[in-house]
């Protein structure tokens, strides 16, 4: 059984949004059991123990059978492979699949997640503010040719995908903004995968999880 390690308690805001979301999200959809441990922030962060799991000290890691593996994309890509609802047998689909999952982290999340930062830790900040209009406009750019590929499709690749999970947890992150709602097709593709009963479950559990936690 998988285990998954997470953080014990982290702000109430950044509950939705942590990366180990989208690991319980893929397991769901996968249909995997899996169990939690939890990881206290400051010093057994940087415990020799969970650094030999997570070299930076963060989380999502999980451990399997003896692999030990960290990076959320890296996660749910391997819990992808073991279930074909997360990537399709046929080889192309399955390639162009892993193709957005990547697309989802390196094109788009390294914009989005600056935007988030901005906006969550430094919005009161001048170099901030002479930054952040950039960073929108790169984000938008990113939002834009998103919405040009989902015209007239449900998903990326015609059916959801690991590419999928992993790009509609990323849009998450603009939750706070207004930027996903001024692209119809956009809107529409991130509130599909957010009613997927998969999705719900893992949210579900995420809030319990920190919530007996507290």
């Amino acid at each position: 059984m998988i285990t998954l390690t997470t953080y014990q308690w982290i702000p109430d805001f950044a509950v939705p949004l942590m990366r180990a979301f989208r690991v319980r999200w893929a397991l769901e959809e996968a249909g995997l059991p899996y169990e939690v441990r939890t990881l206290a922030l400051g010093p057994e962060q940087k415990s020799p123990e969970h650094l030999a799991r997570q070299p930076f000290g963060q989380a999502p890691a999980i451990e399997e059978d003896g692999l030990v593996l960290f990076e959320s994309g890296a996660i749910a890509l391997y819990i992808a492979a073991k279930s074909e609802a997360l990537l399709p047998l046929d080889r192309i689909e399955r390639e162009r699949a892993k193709a957005w999952g990547f697309a989802a982290l390196n094109s788009v999340e390294i914009w989005v997640q600056q935007l988030g930062s901005i906006d969550f830790f430094h919005a009161n900040e001048e170099w901030a503010k002479a930054w952040r209009p950039q960073i929108e406009s790169m984000t938008k750019d990113r939002l834009a040719a998103l919405d040009r590929v989902l015209e007239n499709k449900d998903y990326l690749e015609g059916r959801f995908t690991v590419g999928d999970l992993l790009m509609a947890d990323v849009l998450r992150i603009l939750d706070h903004t207004d930027l996903v709602k001024a692209y119809p097709n956009l809107r529409a593709y991130k509130q599909r995968c957010e009613a997927r009963p998969a999705f719900r479950r893992a949210m579900q559990a995420q809030v319990d999880g920190f919530r007996k936690a507290a």
